[in-house]
């Protein structure tokens, strides 16, 4: 029987910065001590910078890990959430595990969630929360990023068509806003994209995605 333990953050910078992997690596390795298990620091898993969302397997390091397991084989996890924030996978991976004969510990439950029944109906519960607090969390970033778009603040993605983007927040580009006016005045006086796409050409001397003009007329056109 081997033990292996598994550990991770979801970015770079808590890589080094926040939940530390050393810290997670010290309670795997003091849990399995606790228990008599045998776990050298050469069997933790080290995952780092990779979601949670992303499913066990599909990691480098759980790919790795799950490879590496074998009937009669314990993993251990500092915590539920290091492992998994998605129920479906959570509950497919365990799954898996118990039925190649692999023990599965979480510290935070306690322990064993393959060999207990209350353990496994906490894992379950708690794999549920996980993945609402997932989606939770996407929808305040997404909700934050609008409003922010709506007082005018760069959110990522191309450049605005007529703005530079200064500190974060969107300021008129000059040059680009004048084309813009002259492009709204020949629209006006029923000039096609087409003919202002290639009018546009003719006075900066460059190309611009035809998508892209269409997007910029469509700005201009109210």
């Amino acid at each position: 029987m081997t033990v292996f333990g598994y550990v991770r953050v979801s970015t770079l910078q808590q890589a080094t910065e926040g939940e530390s992997l050393e810290t997670q690596k010290k309670q795997v390795l003091g849990y399995a001590e606790s228990r008599g298990l045998k776990l050298s620091c050469e069997d933790v898993f080290i995952e780092k910078g990779v979601s949670g969302g992303a499913e066990f397997k599909t990691r480098p390091q759980g790919a790795r890990l799950l490879e590496s397991l074998k009937d009669g084989d314990t993993v251990i996890f500092p915590k539920l959430d290091r492992g998994f924030r998605n129920t479906r996978d959570a509950l497919n991976t365990l799954h898996d595990l118990k039925e190649r004969g692999v023990s599965v510990h979480s510290i935070d439950l306690g322990g064993d969630v393959t060999g207990n029944g209350v353990g496994a109906i906490i894992f379950t519960i708690l794999s549920a929360f996980a993945t609402f607090e997932k989606d939770r969390i996407a929808t305040r970033i997404k909700e934050v990023k609008q409003r922010r778009k709506d007082e005018g603040f760069y959110t990522g993605g191309r450049r605005g068509f007529g703005f530079n983007v200064v500190e974060g927040v969107k300021v008129p580009n000059v040059e680009e806003q004048k084309l813009l006016n002259q492009m709204k005045r020949m629209k006006e006086k029923g000039k096609t994209v087409k003919e202002i796409h290639y009018w546009l050409n003719d006075v900066k001397n460059k190309k611009l995605a035809y998508s892209s003009l269409r997007v910029a007329l469509s700005k201009v056109s109210h």
